[in-house]
């Protein structure tokens, strides 16, 4: 039709609320926390048994967390490119 597209986002990063700092963080990080949990209570009824004391590194959960979102924003911000909207940074 030949209009033009346009997205405007406050943030500085594609995706809104859920998957900046909303729904796709906290279940990144949920999802790390149930690995932690079956790895402490469950993995020795299935036969796997660990040596040492299963611990959890926060650093690397906050790391592994950001890099889930920033490959998420990453796609929009591709896709974008690829129809040709046009992404500006403010409030609209």
């Amino acid at each position: 039709l030949g209009l033009s597209n346009a997205c405007v986002e406050m943030r500085g990063s594609l995706g809104g609320t859920c998957l900046n700092v909303g729904c796709i963080p906290s279940k990144a990080l949920l999802q790390s926390s149930h690995h932690y949990h079956d790895a402490k209570e469950h993995f020795a009824d299935h036969g796997i048994v660990m040596g040492g004391e299963v611990t959890m590194d926060v650093g690397r959960m906050q790391a592994g967390k950001a890099a889930t979102v920033e490959g998420l924003t990453g796609g929009i911000e591709h896709l974008f490119k690829k129809h040709g909207v046009t992404y500006l940074k403010g409030k609209g």
